[in-house]
């Protein structure tokens, strides 16, 4: 049994010690909004916070986070009223859609730790997140655009 904090809620999950993080979210907890993208820590697609931290989950096992708090693209607010979520949809920074959660959770994570960051800085945190789709221009400005309202 793993213990775990998610999005607020204490859980215990029947898996392995050893098992990514991403993958207890997903399989037995049923959060699919983190995705899978490459399982290696390049794309960022898997990203959640960790205390805070905006982390790739598919580098991190669910044990090593037993007494952390983890906050997974369903923890932000659920009716569409996070500053980034509202950016996101006013820039229209998705195209397929498939890396965004993990995007916006980097950002979030950005923003939270500096709230006024300058272009360069959203940036240079934004580019461990890969978009296959190469909307980077919309995403830096949905992160610029937050930003003046957090």
């Amino acid at each position: 049994m793993v213990k775990l904090n998610v999005n607020g809620t204490d859980i215990e999950v029947e898996a392995d010690a050893d098992a990514p993080l991403l993958w207890v979210l997903r399989e037995h907890l049923g959060l699919t909004g983190t995705k899978f993208g490459c399982g290696v820590g390049s794309c960022g697609a898997c990203t959640v916070h960790i205390d805070g931290e905006a982390m790739f989950s598919c580098q991190t096992y669910a044990s090593d986070v037993e007494d952390a708090e983890i906050t997974t693209i369903e923890g932000l607010p659920d009716n569409g009223d996070h500053p980034l979520q509202k950016a996101w949809i006013a820039e229209q920074a998705p195209q397929c859609g498939y890396c965004q959660s993990g995007q916006i959770m980097r950002a979030a994570a950005l923003l939270s730790q500096n709230p006024d960051p300058s272009r360069e800085e959203i940036v240079e945190e934004m580019s461990t997140n890969l978009c296959r789709c190469g909307t980077y221009p919309r995403i830096i400005r949905a992160v610029e655009r937050a930003a003046k309202e957090v």
